[in-house]
């Protein structure tokens, strides 16, 4: 494989899971560790990534307030605006980050009074411009390169909790493989808000349908409904449907 398609690679990889691990990278186009640390860091010369320990993470998830490097925004705008429609007023709403829930927030209406409740800098973030909304940050010790609360004490937040949806931006989903991930951390918070969620919505974009990570975070059965940019009815979401999952 050429330099240029390497890096092309290396840059769906990354658009698509926010974090790629290289050695991940080097088993999937069969080249060295070395060949691939040298793209990531011409690449994050360039702006296109940042480069972090054993990888790389999407410059839109660490800052998704700079609209400019957000991987398919127009698509995770139709995604928000299909999920706002699940939000009513009195509902307690445990979230995570991501580029596509901050697109959410931005578009929540201005009379909404709900209480939204988050580990997420970038989410908290936005909920505080809004006028009415109650925010509750659940934090801990911070997760520079994801921008989030981790550790025991914010599970143990989360665990005393009965939201009325938890809603989360998701890294891959597969039928048989459920929701994955490649960042443990993420993966533990993850567990702990679909354990104690009563509804559980997941936001992606049709790209991450039928992939798969490394860290599995619950069974497809787990999932509640799914939101894409998609029509409902499309074949790539056939095989959800038939598992009983609402499709938006």
């Amino acid at each position: 494989m050429l330099k240029q398609e390497r890096q092309e690679f290396i840059l769906k990889q990354i658009n698509l899971h926010n974090r790629i691990h290289s050695a991940d990278l080097s088993a999937a186009i069969d080249v060295s560790n070395d060949t691939i640390r040298r793209d990531i860091s011409e690449l994050a010369q360039s702006g296109r990534l940042i480069k972090v320990h054993g990888g790389a993470i999407s410059p839109s998830f660490h800052n998704s307030s700079s609209r400019t490097t957000i991987y398919e925004l127009e698509k995770k705008r139709v995604i928000a605006q299909k999920a706002l429609g699940l939000i009513h007023d009195g509902m307690f709403i445990l979230t995570l980050g991501g580029t596509t829930m901050v697109e959410l927030a931005r578009m929540l209406p201005d009379n909404l009074q709900a209480t939204f409740l988050t580990p997420s800098i970038t989410a908290a973030f936005e909920y505080a411009h809004h006028p009415s909304i109650e925010v509750i940050f659940l934090g801990d010790r911070i997760k520079k390169d994801a921008q989030v609360a981790f550790g025991g004490e914010v599970i143990t937040k989360i665990r005393q909790i009965k939201p009325d949806l938890c809603i989360m931006g998701i890294n891959a989903i597969d039928p048989d493989n459920g929701l994955t991930d490649n960042d443990w951390d993420v993966v533990q918070l993850k567990r702990a808000m679909i354990d104690v969620s009563s509804k559980v919505i997941t936001l992606s974009i049709s790209e991450k349908i039928n992939t798969t990570q490394r860290l599995q975070i619950c069974g497809i059965e787990s999932i509640h409904t799914i939101i894409t940019e998609q029509n409902p009815r499309s074949e790539l979401l056939r095989p959800y449907a038939k598992r009983g999952i609402e499709i938006l």
